[in-house]
């Protein structure tokens, strides 16, 4: 993610301002690609802002259940939750969260994602805008600052396996 122009986040992540979050994110590796989610609103120019799928893990979920809820909300598919693999420190001024990225599997191999929502949004506020398989190459093509920094570095879907911590 990036500075917004101004010390507070626009309208559309108001929802999330001044608030310590955790989030829960799943990596899902298919056929040499990531399933990633596009949002806006994060980006001047109206650029996307690619990421895994995930969210805000909610009072009473293990991480696993709030994963597996993040994951069905945005894209349709039941997963399993694998290994912890990432954690990321985000802060600019009015957004802080702590992400935890885990490796996640389909239960049915050959379900196909669907883009989904975000149930803190209406329909005309939604930050989601596309769901798609993207190899390392295609994310290499973008700038930087339209690909979630713990993904900017890779050269193969294999590197998201190696654990990193990312603190701003």
């Amino acid at each position: 993610m990036t500075s917004f122009s101004s010390s507070q986040p626009n309208e559309l992540l108001q929802a999330y301002a001044g608030l310590a979050r955790v989030r829960v994110c799943g990596l899902l590796v298919r056929e040499g690609t990531l399933l990633l989610t596009a949002h806006r609103g994060l980006l001047p120019d109206a650029l996307p802002f690619w990421s895994p799928p995930g969210g805000g893990w909610q009072f009473g979920e293990t991480l696993q259940q709030g994963l597996q809820r993040e994951f069905a909300e945005e894209t349709g598919l039941a997963v399993r939750v694998g290994r912890f693999l990432h954690l990321h420190e985000y802060r600019e001024p009015g957004l802080q969260a702590l992400e935890l990225f885990f490796e996640v599997t389909p239960l049915d191999a050959q379900a196909q994602p669907q883009l989904g929502r975000d149930p803190e949004h209406g329909p005309d506020e939604q930050l989601l805008t596309h769901l798609e398989f993207v190899s390392p190459r295609q994310l290499g093509r973008l700038l930087p600052q339209q690909v979630h920094p713990v993904l900017r570095d890779l050269i193969s879907t294999d590197d998201v396996f190696i654990p990193q911590t990312r603190f701003q």
